[in-house]
């Protein structure tokens, strides 16, 4: 059982990114989805959920707007596509589905 995140790295404000989550082992597609950061120093917070056909987004009001959630269900994958980033927005990215977990990939958002 995987969730594995991909497409952090450090990007200027202002930027994009794109990130995915890949999963295996377990039928993902019957799951809900979500985002969740953690920056330093600070607890986890959630970031958007996707419902398992993909049709219901919910946001964090700190990312709305700039950020859209999406999945492909044939691929297993989750994504988040990140625009107009902003510094507050440098975290530990990770992608949730029930119970479990990835390890994460870093954002980092500065000039």
């Amino acid at each position: 059982v995987q969730l594995v995140e991909s497409g952090g790295g450090l990007v200027q404000p202002g930027g994009s990114l794109r990130l995915s989550c890949a999963a295996s082992g377990f039928p993902a597609s019957r799951y809900v989805m979500k985002w969740v950061r953690q920056a330093p120093g600070k607890g986890p917070e959630w970031v958007s959920s996707i419902s398992i056909d993909g049709y219901v987004k919910t946001y964090a009001d700190s990312v709305k707007g700039r950020f859209t959630i999406s999945r492909d269900n044939d691929k297993n994958t989750l994504y988040l596509q990140m625009n107009s980033l902003k510094s507050e927005d440098t975290a530990l990215y990770y992608c949730a589905a029930g119970s479990r977990r990835g390890q994460g990939t870093q954002v980092t958002v500065s000039a």
